[in-house]
């Protein structure tokens, strides 16, 4: 029989998809909160609960993952103690200073992106060689990627309604042209351009897997290859072209800049230190050097 806890999980999942989160984001928000009864022992139901418990949890958080990772474990079970009725049991996230570079070894370089672009040529498989260069080229989120249809090509934009927001998403004339000779050699004529034999549009699933079947090919470390990494790649090339925030906020269809500075971070220490150089340092006072 199913206990009273994994019953009120099963509701807060109902309850998030009336709150109209995405399928990734539901399932992230379960796995965090029956992590939390497995912790605590499964089948206690959330009326029995004590503030202790959930702060013995969050330091055992700390000291088995990361603090971002753990905040976002943390967010989740305060977002299930709320609906159980028991935010008197919320607990607050850990304080983190904010990041000022990306670590360089999770990051896909230019070159690396052209690699298994190229690789994915190679091998014949020339709907991810597309699919690579739509998401690099507008920085959109796989889950927007069925939005690409050939109506879209026609018009130049794409209407997108995900995570309940509505968003126009301009293409590159360089990336419709491109998309149009695909259609074309494929005889795709109306609808999502990105689909699989059957039909369903690719979804982060098949284009993950697909992804990461050419890392030995390209010779790119397998840790960077996801779909997310693309979106990174667009924001980091624009920003670091434009440097214009706000209009990034606007491309990657964030509602707020902070958001968007998460995904403009320098990805090097090495040029970190060297944006600091201004200059400032005087290495000779006095006529003795310094």
């Amino acid at each position: 029989m199913e206990s009273s806890g994994c019953r009120t999980v099963a509701a807060f999942a109902q309850y998030l998809e009336t709150e109209e989160k995405s399928k990734s984001t539901i399932a992230k928000y379960v796995r965090d909160v029956n992590k939390f009864f497995s912790y605590i022992g499964a089948g206690k139901p959330a009326k029995e609960l004590v503030r202790e418990r959930v702060l013995e949890y969050k330091e055992y958080l700390l000291k088995n993952y990361k603090p971002a990772s753990a905040n976002s474990m943390l967010v989740a079970l305060n977002s299930y103690l709320k609906f159980a009725g028991r935010a008197d049991c919320c607990v607050r996230t850990f304080r983190m200073q904010k990041q000022i570079f990306r670590e360089a070894d999770r990051e896909l370089s230019c070159e690396e992106y052209r690699r298994l672009v190229e690789a994915a040529g190679r091998s014949g498989n020339e709907r991810l060689c597309h699919i690579l260069q739509t998401i690099g080229a507008t920085g959109i989120r796989i889950s927007e990627l069925p939005f690409i249809t050939v109506e879209a090509l026609r018009r130049g934009t794409v209407s997108v309604q995900c995570k309940g927001k509505a968003r126009v998403i301009v293409l590159p004339r360089s990336l419709i042209l491109l998309l149009e000779k695909y259609c074309r050699d494929r005889g795709i004529e109306k609808g999502s351009i990105f689909v699989t034999i059957k039909g369903h549009p690719m979804d982060r699933r098949n284009v993950w897997r697909e992804m990461k079947r050419l890392c030995a090919e390209a010779g790119v470390d397998a840790g960077k290859v996801f779909p997310h990494n693309l979106r990174h790649l667009f924001a980091k090339c624009y920003y670091e072209k434009e440097r214009d925030l706000v209009r990034l906020a606007d491309y990657l269809g964030h509602s707020s800049v902070e958001t968007t500075r998460r995904y403009t971070m320098i990805t090097s220490m090495e040029a970190y230190l060297k944006q600091l150089e201004l200059g400032l340092v005087v290495t000779r006072t006095g006529g003795a050097a310094m």
